[in-house]
């Protein structure tokens, strides 16, 4: 039997939530995703200053993002109330320009909690937590369906290597579903930015993730103003 690729997680719980940020300090790969969603926002013309990061954690990437870019906004969107708690201590330089808002990414109208124009949506290791396929497309559609003509998507997130034998959780796909769901949520320039930390002969739940881009088309898609 093959051992499954993956890991259960009670983001609820403080203790645990503080213990999982503790593990998770960004190492040198992981500041590679950071830098190239940094180098892709600094790059990319956003029709809005105004960034949404998906599963903001403990805002690691937040802090990297407003530290790095002055002149957005930025809001954080997670489920769990632990994780904020240890995001506004680490990013409480960054009030004045800093919205925490609690949503669940599998429910219909998440959307609608996004109150302000927005240019770009950003996530790292939180679309696979979902644990469907299915649910990493409503996101997908539903960003689509947030973003302005030019709205940029950036997805860091845990992906299954293509013919490796372990089993993966279901929320892990692999790259050229990622592509393939981007594209039929009716995005644009769909490409994989970067893959890090590949390990296909002794995979564990924390290596082999990949930066996804996605372009927002110029189709009218209901842009919330």
């Amino acid at each position: 039997m093959t051992e499954m690729i993956g890991a259960l997680h009670d983001f609820h719980d403080v203790a645990y939530a503080r213990n999982w940020a503790d593990r998770f300090v960004p190492t040198l790969p992981r500041r590679q995703l950071f830098d190239t969603i940094v180098e892709r926002l600094l790059a990319h013309p956003l029709p809005y200053p105004h960034v949404v990061e998906l599963g903001v954690g403990p805002g690691y990437l937040a802090h990297e993002v407003l530290s790095r870019i002055g002149n957005i906004s930025y809001q954080g969107v997670d489920f769990s109330q632990a994780m904020f708690q240890i995001a506004a201590e680490r990013l409480s330089d960054f009030d004045e320009r800093l919205t925490l808002t609690q949503a669940d990414l599998t429910s219909a109208n998440w959307i609608d909690l996004i109150t302000e124009p927005v240019g770009a949506v950003i996530s790292t290791w939180a679309l696979h937590d979902l644990g469907s396929e299915a649910s990493i497309y409503h996101v997908y559609e539903s960003v689509r369906r947030l973003l302005p003509e030019n709205g940029l998507l950036l997805n860091g997130d845990f992906i299954k290597p293509d013919g490796i034998l372990n089993e993966y959780e279901a929320g892990r796909l692999p790259i050229g579903r990622h592509i393939e769901l981007l594209n039929e949520a009716g995005f644009q320039d769909v490409l994989s930015l970067i893959y890090l930390e590949q390990n296909v002969d002794e995979p564990t739940s924390a290596n082999n993730y990949a930066c996804f881009q996605a372009v927002s088309p110029s189709e009218p898609n209901g842009q919330i103003i």
